[in-house]
């Protein structure tokens, strides 16, 4: 059976070239280069409009009487929403940051030795949507699929128990939460019993990824971005993120909409596995990440997925499907060569 792991590495992103997976050394920079300077829009790239200014997606309470009703309407009108008494314990949260701002902080040169190979799927680098677009983003990433043992050990010799620990405890306490969120949201769209047991198996299945963000402080913010406009590829993203705003979200008819930091919340997104087998009724929202002139920003995305084997389709009860039916490693193939087209290109 197939890995996430193994459907990333045999569908990279092409065209893939090395500068797009090495980093600036952003501490060196006093000036924003030519290769990291974004011609300026009047949305580009921190500009909120005015009638977005008053919006914020929904933060629901999962302790509340009436959460599965919430969950289900927020996927349905904004594919976004934070989620509060979560399960997962703020001590956690903070050792996930802080732990993170370690990573990132080391020197360029320590970080390089578990740099992102061009057809690899883990380490050190940026983005993996980069080669997608002609500038370079704000960003430094590193790529989590089970084990962080591997590169921990490079970077810290004789501490790197810490860091993974936290780590492997953080993805156990999300990957419970994610699966408490699909049941929910499974409930919501009234599913079969039958299909309503998949979710078990995606419990059961080691397909995820964890991805840690850094946007360092930049000194022109409004001709940088750190991570430019797209959709998360698979089923739901739950994201940790520190108290700088950054993350915004595209909202039809009123432009890019903030989602300002809840304190001790978890932000989630409805991904594109999930948009095909809501039949379309959930919107995979289309989302992107600011800088900050002055403040560095950390986030820490854990993508849920079912087995890269599994077969993604509308569910049955959801009638006309809009989806053709196809293994997750095919439409990971598809977005791999089509960033922005994969959705289309499996309409019925």
């Amino acid at each position: 059976m197939s890995t996430l792991s193994e459907a990333y590495r045999n569908n990279p992103v092409s065209p893939l070239q090395l500068h797009h997976i090495i980093p600036l050394d952003f501490k060196s920079q006093h000036a924003v280069p030519d290769s990291h300077t974004w011609p300026y829009s009047d949305d580009f790239p921190s500009r909120v409009p005015s009638a977005a200014a008053h919006l914020s997606v929904p933060t629901i309470d999962l302790a509340g009487p009436n959460a599965v009703e919430f969950v289900g309407e927020a996927c349905k009108t904004w594919g976004m929403f934070q989620v509060t008494n979560h399960g997962i314990d703020l001590r956690l949260l903070e050792e996930v940051e802080s732990e993170t701002w370690r990573l990132f902080s080391l020197p360029a040169q320590q970080k390089m030795k578990v740099l992102r190979s061009p057809g690899g799927v883990t380490g050190y680098g940026c983005a993996r949507i980069a080669p997608f677009f002609p500038k370079s983003m704000w960003h430094e990433g590193f790529t989590i699929m089970g084990s962080s043992v591997e590169h921990a050990r490079v970077l810290w010799p004789h501490d790197y128990k810490r860091f993974c620990d936290v780590m492997e405890e953080y993805q156990k306490k999300v990957k419970t939460l994610a699966h408490r969120l699909m049941l929910m949201i499974l409930k919501s769209l009234d599913v079969s019993e039958e299909e309503q047991k998949w979710a078990a198996m995606v419990e059961s299945s080691e397909s995820h990824a964890f991805q840690l963000n850094y946007y360092p402080s930049c000194p022109d913010p409004n001709h940088a971005i750190g991570l430019a406009p797209h959709t998360d590829s698979l089923l739901l993203t739950v994201l940790h993120q520190s108290a700088t705003t950054g993350l915004q979200i595209l909202r039809d008819e009123v432009g890019w909409v903030e989602v300002s930091p809840v304190a001790g919340a978890l932000t989630v997104n409805v991904g594109d596995l999930l948009h095909i087998f809501s039949n379309a009724q959930f919107p995979t929202v289309r989302h992107r990440a600011v800088v900050n002139q002055t403040r560095h920003r950390i986030s820490a995305a854990f993508f849920y997925a079912p087995p890269a084997d599994s077969i993604v389709a509308p569910f049955s009860k959801l009638r006309f499907p809009r989806y053709r039916s196809l293994t997750v490693k095919e439409y990971i193939g598809i977005k791999a060569n089509n960033l922005d087209m994969a959705l289309s290109s499996i309409r019925i």
